[in-house]
């Protein structure tokens, strides 16, 4: 088996553990939260949600040593995930807090190192931010508008 074969070959198997239930209701949670600040991150991580939390981050986390250590090639990876670095984006600005509030240095360092190795990282992670911030509205002002017209129509 070639390497571009064996790289392929996980990489669906990746896929396949993000289309697990559990992981997909984790993935949609994650979608929505957009923490501002450390506290509400915090909260994220050991709220209500934490599974969820641990989830996806230990997920990706995971998925990048893969790549890290040659596992997987990482151009290919690259190419056929972005979510890597969106969940990156979201925990990026509070990293360093979490690193010392745990006592863990290393804590999401694997994603970290993947995600800041690719060209115009930080400038990629912003975007990513930003447009979390506008989908996650647009989403809300659809759903206050179905809630609107249903109300409507009761009256």
């Amino acid at each position: 088996m070639s390497k571009e074969y064996e790289s392929a070959d996980l990489i669906l198997k990746l896929y396949d553990l993000r289309r697990e239930e559990t992981m997909r209701k984790a993935r949609d949670w994650f979608f929505a939260f957009n923490p501002d600040t450390f506290e509400e991150a915090l909260a994220g991580a050991r709220g209500e949600q934490n599974a969820y939390y641990r989830m996806v981050t230990s997920y990706w986390n995971m998925a990048a040593s893969f790549v890290n250590n040659g596992a997987i090639d990482e151009q290919m990876f690259t190419e056929a995930n972005g979510e890597q670095n969106f969940v990156f984006a979201k925990v990026q600005p509070f990293l360093a807090q979490f690193r010392e509030m745990t006592g863990q240095p290393n804590y999401l360092a694997h994603l970290e190192r993947l995600v800041l190795r690719q060209p115009d990282a930080e400038a990629r992670l912003t975007q990513l931010r930003e447009m979390s911030r506008r989908m996650v509205a647009q989403r809300a002002a659809e759903a206050n508008a179905a809630d609107a017209q249903e109300s409507a129509a009761k009256a």
